[in-house]
């Protein structure tokens, strides 16, 4: 339970000390000897990619995971997002269930290259995705580019907000996956366990979702 509420609420180790009794020290290494089990114990619930893809329209984003700044890491930072934390690619369907969560990488990489660097970008190419304008050049659906010196046809109105509220699927399924603060508020720990830490987050999402 310890370790469960420090995942979801991304509460100092001290905090939690206090409230439980214990000492920090203790809640330190009660945290992260059970947080990989807890994550161990739920990987059976994580479907198999792509084929989780199979019959379905998926839809993908990036999204930032807060870090705070970090002298080691600048190249974390985000301008376009104005905070630092690695980048990951979320996936879900139209229904807005989360289907598949990228390897993390670095804050300053635009969505297009973080698409072709995690290896969405081939894995991808058989599938129907439908991402926004960030993805273009790759082989996810975007919207449709306004032509230089032109203005959009109707058709390609009515395509683009079609297209729009579909894509509002995957940020409700990237807000479920922050409710736990760790991923939603900076992120306390050790800068290199955060991928182990968002890896075993995804699982429980996937447990909660009932995969």
């Amino acid at each position: 339970m310890l370790t469960l509420t420090v995942a979801r609420r991304n509460m100092s180790h001290t905090v939690v000390a206090d409230l439980v009794g214990v000492s920090q020290p203790t809640v330190s290494r009660v945290f992260r000897r059970f947080l990989p089990l807890i994550g161990q114990a739920s990987c059976l619930h994580v479907p198999s990619f792509p084929g989780v893809l199979t019959g379905r329209v998926g839809i993908i984003d990036g999204t930032l995971l807060p870090t705070g700044d970090r002298a080691d890491h600048r190249d974390d930072h985000s301008g376009k997002r104005r905070r630092s934390g690695p980048n990951v690619q979320v996936m879900s369907d139209l229904d807005g269930q989360l289907l598949a969560v990228s390897m993390p990488t670095k804050g300053s990489t635009p969505d297009r290259r973080a698409c072709t660097i995690t290896g969405c970008e081939d894995t991808l190419a058989e599938y129907d995705i439908l991402g926004d304008k960030a993805y273009r050049g790759t082989s996810v659906i975007a919207t449709i580019q306004k032509p230089y010196r032109g203005d959009f046809s109707p058709g390609h109105i009515d395509h683009n907000h079609q297209h729009s509220a579909r894509r509002a699927a995957v940020e409700r399924c990237i807000a479920h996956l922050k409710h736990r603060k760790m991923t939603s508020t900076r992120y306390r720990g050790p800068y290199k366990e955060f991928p182990a830490v968002i890896r075993i987050i995804t699982t429980l999402e996937f447990y909660r979702l009932g995969w």
